[in-house]
């Protein structure tokens, strides 16, 4: 077992040795791999950020209950200890009128036109928030239905189009990134396996002696295995790179427009798991595309 670990660590050493013998070529090849790697990671981030753009979800799905005029506050209290109670509430909050109408004062720019009122003709409401688990499409609606059955409810207020919206954007962008990896996925197994074939035809001669003194297949292609390995984790680092470097370009004006629409929402970058699966793509996809080239075009090489 030593001496097999340590003959599998000479190749792998040597390979890299050969690699950079050949620097402007190994290094136009991991770019090419690179950036094949960073458009579907890049699209990974488009994704990850549009969700935390959007901020939570189930605030973004929460219930406003509008109660009829003559309800009391201890009433509408009953009501939302009541739906409190349900197993697909969360929470209730409780807004009185006199709040609401002090948040309508601060907020709509007509102070002074509320003020000419005499009387508050906002009502006591309810802002109600579901769990995650409950918060899709129909059982929000069964929900909704279920309060607006309730005598001192006037109006429930439901807006989910727009959530349902950039839901089904995203899902179909999902998709789209899955596709463009797949892809250049193969693309990125065509470039190593192309290079690896060139490698091959510049070696014939001294595989043609390796295989007449009795070297098999597999102790053969060997070399060009690691080789691809090699190709794989520095297509993997040029691809963190260049994300990096994207995610740095965009992040201070994008801070900026979010800041001007009152958030703090920042460009985040590829998280630990996303850089050990980029990492773990790109050694696999580099192995497997050596390992086809390799197997294909050795067997089409015999000593004569």
């Amino acid at each position: 077992m030593s001496a097999w670990i340590t003959r599998h660590l000479q190749t792998l050493i040597g390979a890299l040795g050969r690699l950079s013998e050949q620097k402007l070529a190994t290094l136009l090849t991991t770019l090419v791999i690179g950036i094949a790697l960073a458009l579907p990671a890049c699209l990974h981030l488009l994704i990850a950020n549009a969700q935390t753009a959007t901020g939570n979800w189930n605030r973004a799905v929460d219930l406003s209950v509008y109660m009829k005029i003559p309800t009391s506050i201890d009433e509408v209290r009953r009501i939302a200890e009541r739906l409190r109670q349900r197993r697909d509430v969360n929470d209730v909050e409780v807004l009185t009128a006199d709040e609401a109408l002090k948040e309508f004062r601060r907020d709509s720019g007509f102070g002074s036109a509320v003020d000419a009122l005499t009387g508050n003709p906002l009502p006591h409401s309810l802002i109600v928030h579901p769990k995650s688990e409950y918060a899709t499409a129909a059982h929000l609606e069964e929900l909704a239905g279920d309060i607006r059955a309730l005598p001192s409810v006037d109006l429930v207020q439901l807006d989910t189009a727009w959530v349902n919206r950039l839901q089904a954007i995203l899902e179909a962008v999902r998709r789209a990134v899955f596709l463009t990896a797949a892809f250049l996925a193969v693309g990125v197994m065509a470039i190593v396996g192309n290079t690896i074939r060139l490698d091959i035809q510049n070696r014939r001669a001294e595989i043609e002696v390796t295989k007449l003194v009795g070297g098999s297949d597999a102790f053969v292609r060997r070399p060009f295995l690691y080789s691809g390995f090699w190709y794989g984790v520095g297509g993997a680092v040029i691809a963190w790179l260049l994300t990096t470097i994207v995610v740095g370009v965009l992040r201070e004006p994008v801070s900026r427009i979010a800041g001007l629409y009152g958030s703090g929402f920042t460009v985040s970058g590829l998280g630990l798991q996303p850089t050990l699966i980029l990492l773990g793509s790109g050694v696999f996809l580099g192995w497997l595309g050596s390992y086809i080239a390799a197997s294909r075009h050795l067997r089409e090489i015999e000593p004569s």
